[in-house]
């Protein structure tokens, strides 16, 4: 079951305002996709983006940023010739959304990076060749970024299930296609995107859903936000109008109506003799220049977030952790009695000690980060 946490790139972007549809220039041949439409589905890109960066990120421990360069409606047969070289694809089926077929195509370089950083390594020592076990990782890195991607597309469908299945990856022959079911005339909504890692270079990746797929889908979520809007309409619109104004200047009655004709709900009082005035409150632990208001933090602040305690860490080769066996003990960074750390999102907001609470573990807070820099790096 896919959970209902944003990465933290969506977060960031959140906060800063910023646009999940790319880099904003990004070259489109729409195919005669109408606006609204295509505008769905460049927030639909800008999500997978974003997905492909904050997983990356993680497997890496580097700096990764993915980027939108392209989106376009091409046929099968059109979109074989992009990738150069072999292409590793990734498929799967959106359960959820009809059991629409979803490809995700990357280089075999591209896919032996991902291998290598999904098994501990730093995508620099390469093989020759792509075996079986790399596949498998690069597929299992894939699975998360499509695991990921589907989290923020349900939050554009009002919370729907959405479960990547079917899952199955492939280093390409010389001819094929990315639905092989379908005909190589089939158009496909295509989305191109680059991912630069650190210290590694740039990477091409592609993600595809047939055109008649992805227009439902665009449909799916404009009929949602038009019924939401329509729940929505102003108050004014509902409001019954109220009884005529009393003139100015007019004396105020001096007994009561009866409260059968004018319910109170709470204290009611009268203005003229109360000072009233604007509340003012201070901005939320905003500082000059970072733009980070109420208005930002509103926006993330109902939004769920994974914390983690950490005990420790290691590292092990692969072959350590095949020989692991009932009683086996992994030796870990920390002594015994160091506090452990909590990560929210991945980032250290605090320390803490073990404590048993009745039959549960809990963690008791020793060391907290400052409020600001809690706030700043989420």
């Amino acid at each position: 079951m896919i959970d209902e946490l944003l990465s933290q790139d969506e977060i960031n972007a959140l906060l800063s305002g910023a646009d999940f549809g790319g880099d904003g220039g990004a070259g489109k041949d729409t195919g005669g996709i109408p606006p609204e439409r295509q505008g769905i589905l460049d927030d639909i890109a800008g999500i997978f983006s974003a997905s492909v960066s904050s997983v990356y990120g993680m497997l890496a421990g580097k700096e990764v940023t993915s980027v939108v360069r392209e989106t376009a409606v091409l046929s099968q047969r059109d979109f074989i010739s992009r990738p150069e070289g072999a292409a590793f694809a990734f498929r799967a089926t959106c359960g959820g959304l009809n059991d629409a077929p979803l490809v995700l195509v990357i280089t075999e370089r591209g896919a032996l990076t991902l291998a290598d950083l999904m098994m501990g390594g730093e995508g620099k020592e390469l093989p020759d060749e792509a075996g079986e076990l790399y596949l498998n990782a690069a597929q299992e890195g894939l699975s998360q970024v499509v695991g990921a991607a589907f989290t923020g597309v349900s939050g554009m469908l009002g919370g729907k299930r959405l479960i990547p299945e079917n899952i199955s990856s492939a280093l390409e022959p010389e001819e094929w296609l990315p639905f092989p079911t379908r005909s190589p005339e089939d158009q496909t909504w295509t989305v191109s995107a680059s991912v630069s890692i650190e210290g590694l270079g740039d990477f091409p990746l592609w993600v595809l859903l047939p055109l008649d797929m992805a227009t439902a889908l665009a449909d799916e979520v404009r009929e949602l936000v038009a019924g939401k809007e329509k729940k929505e309409a102003p108050a004014a619109d509902r409001t019954p109008s109220s009884g005529p104004k009393q003139p100015q200047g007019a004396p105020r009655a001096e007994t009561a109506a009866p409260e059968a004709e004018h319910p109170s709900f709470g204290n009611v009082y009268d203005q003229s003799s109360v000072d009233v005035r604007p509340a003012e409150f201070v901005p939320l632990l905003q500082k000059p220049g970072t733009g980070y208001g109420n208005s930002r933090i509103d926006l993330v602040a109902d939004i769920p977030v994974r914390v983690t305690v950490e005990l420790g860490r290691t590292r092990k080769n692969i072959s350590d952790i095949l020989n692991m066996t009932p009683g086996s003990v992994i030796e870990l960074d920390k002594m015994a009695g160091e506090p452990v750390d909590i990560l929210v999102n991945g980032k250290l907001v605090a320390k803490g000690e073990v404590v048993v609470i009745d039959e549960n573990f809990g963690v008791r807070i020793t060391e907290i980060v400052s409020s600001a820099g809690r706030v700043h790096s989420l």
